[in-house]
């Protein structure tokens, strides 16, 4: 595999098209449990390990699948890697999974699994498939983190608070009190706050994209210089 087609596929999964912010897939989730870090840094590494599972796997047996048969299968294939994924966290990490709840089970139907199995796995090999499920989990990951975090500052004026829950009890001083005698702000934790947050973080994407392709054009059109002789 050659460094373009991975820096490629790096991009596309943090970047371009992350399925958070340009597919929107995966919002109800996402929106649900971003109220603190360590939630959503919880579901967002449930979710990456079952892309890359699932992934991988559809890649391998793509050549075998008929065609009508596919998107079953293909759930099939993402139900188990997620019934796995919910066994391990609820015998590692129980809190947690108690915190996470429904959330956990429902990654089954995280259209942007699917959307990864049908559009990419079923059409590349197993190493690119491995390569797309792990970028665009760490993208999503990113934006779950990032959102947890704007929210959890505003309604709480904390970071990694319970941090405990995920890293154990030896963790519990990582909390940081970033507003001190803070009384909270509910709406940041309620779901219109994540609503807001989801949308000012699109908003800012879709500003740097345009940023981006304008330098680009000015770039394009500037005369070339001849070398004086």
């Amino acid at each position: 595999m050659q460094i373009q087609e991975v820096s490629k596929i790096a991009k596309d999964g943090l970047w371009t098209n992350n399925q958070a912010l340009v597919a929107l897939l995966g919002l109800c989730p996402l929106l649900a449990v971003s109220n603190t870090v360590i939630n959503a840094l919880g579901l967002g590494i449930a979710t990456t390990l079952v892309l890359i599972a699932s992934n991988v796997t559809v890649s391998l047996i793509r050549n075998w699948v008929r065609n009508e048969l596919r998107i079953p299968i293909f759930v099939l294939i993402i139900a188990s890697f997620v019934t796995t994924v919910g066994l391990l966290m609820n015998a590692y990490l129980h809190e947690l999974y108690n915190v996470l709840g429904i959330f956990i089970p429902l990654i089954v139907t995280n259209c942007a699994i699917i959307a990864r199995a049908e559009s990419f796995a079923s059409k590349n090999t197993p190493a690119k498939s491995l390569l797309d499920g792990l970028f665009m989990g760490l993208g999503f990951t990113a934006v779950l983190v990032l959102l947890g975090m704007m929210r959890e500052i505003l309604g709480q004026g904390t970071l990694f608070s319970q941090a405990h829950l995920m890293f154990g009890p030896s963790f519990q001083g990582l909390q940081l009190t970033i507003i001190e005698d803070y009384r909270g702000f509910i709406f940041a934790i309620l779901p219109p706050g994540a609503f807001l947050g989801l949308g000012l973080m699109i908003a800012l994407k879709k500003y740097i994209d345009m940023r981006i392709e304008s330098r680009k054009n000015l770039q394009s059109q500037q005369p070339v210089t001849q070398p004086l002789v």
